[in-house]
């Protein structure tokens, strides 16, 4: 194997064995859909880099983009002050996201974004409680790997996990116990059972008023890709409305053309979220993350509460910028119908 000999065992005796990986291949770069190793095999990636690199990797614009970027300004720190491609994505965003949602909070990664979206609902709210689903990945942060159940490898070995997080069923119709109706499926003939599942849960485990936010991923990723029926995820976003919690729809894996729209939230579901959490394909590959809410959402909030070194870094706002300048123009999402 060579010079990836070589750096494998470097890394087995200097790299934390707590990260996992696939494969001992070793990647100097990458093009497209192909990552290559220094002895030039090239490896076919069908992850895009676990849902990052959604208009492949190195994509001249992107890459186009970033260089400019970084030979005129690199780090313009969030709370110092206002950096253009920061507010440029902004503006770009306002006519991407559901039309309720407009004001926004740029973090790096996933797992950060999830727990913004946390404080902003606590904040408004006034509330402790945090409810995710059963199978849900949501990062492993404390806060979110105590949101997370898809794996226990996850959690395992770090306890206590943080308080006032609570997980309910997550429909699962391709394994649904019940299979009462001979046409069920995620859009019609629903039996109803993870509706019913659904309110015994907040009948048993946690009162209502209790409740902060219900945190969903529209479309499970670690848990299987699953996705719920129609009917469920209106019945949850009546259920946040009733009893003034705060819908969080995590859409880190599943935004950005993943599921054939902008967001899965907008092209399976007839139902909008007080809180859009995205990540991953965002900036193709750059470390950023973004909430956006409703605006009555984050009022109130107290300046100094939300910021971070590396929050909305102008590097990762022009990737992004770059991102959404290739699927306009490559018709990215008419592609993925077309196939």
């Amino acid at each position: 194997m060579g010079e990836s000999k070589k750096w494998v065992d470097f890394a087995a005796k200097h790299l934390c064995p707590g990260v996992g990986r696939i494969s001992d291949f070793v990647f100097t770069r990458g093009s497209g859909s192909r990552l290559y190793t220094p002895e030039g095999k090239a490896i076919l990636d069908f992850t895009a880099g676990i849902g990052v690199t959604n208009t492949g990797h190195c994509h001249p614009a992107v890459v186009e983009a970033v260089r400019q970027q970084a030979g005129t300004i690199t780090h313009a720190q969030v709370n110092l002050g206002l950096n253009e491609p920061l507010l440029m994505l902004t503006e770009r965003l306002l006519g991407v996201v559901p039309k309720s949602l407009s004001r926004f909070f740029f973090w790096n990664s996933g797992a950060e974004a999830v727990e913004a979206a946390v404080k902003v609902a606590r904040m408004h709210t006034r509330r402790p409680g945090i409810v995710s689903f059963q199978g849900g990945y949501h990062g492993r942060t404390f806060m979110t790997m105590s949101m997370t159940s898809s794996k226990h490898v996850y959690s395992a070995g770090f306890g206590p996990l943080m308080s006032n997080t609570y997980t309910a069923p997550f429909p699962y119709c391709h394994r649904c116990p019940s299979r009462t109706v001979p046409t069920c499926d995620i859009d019609q003939g629903c039996c109803g059972l993870a509706a019913d599942q659904f309110d015994d849960f907040f009948k048993q485990n946690v009162a209502p008023q209790d409740v902060a936010a219900i945190v969903i991923e529209p479309l499970q990723g670690e848990g299987g890709f699953v996705l719920p029926p129609k009917s469920f995820m209106e019945k949850v976003r009546s259920f946040c409305s009733q009893h003034g919690i705060v819908f969080v729809v995590d859409e880190v894996q599943s935004g950005f053309g993943r599921t054939g729209s902008m967001f899965c939230i907008d092209g399976h579901f007839n139902v909008e979220p007080d809180i859009l959490v995205s990540a991953k394909g965002l900036a193709s590959g750059y470390p950023l993350s973004m909430i956006v809410s409703k605006p009555e959402f984050m009022e109130g909030m107290t300046p100094g509460s939300m910021g971070g070194t590396y929050a909305g870094n102008a590097v990762s706002c022009a990737a992004a910028l770059a991102t959404l300048d290739v699927f306009e123009q490559e018709n990215v999402l008419g592609n993925v119908h077309e196939r």
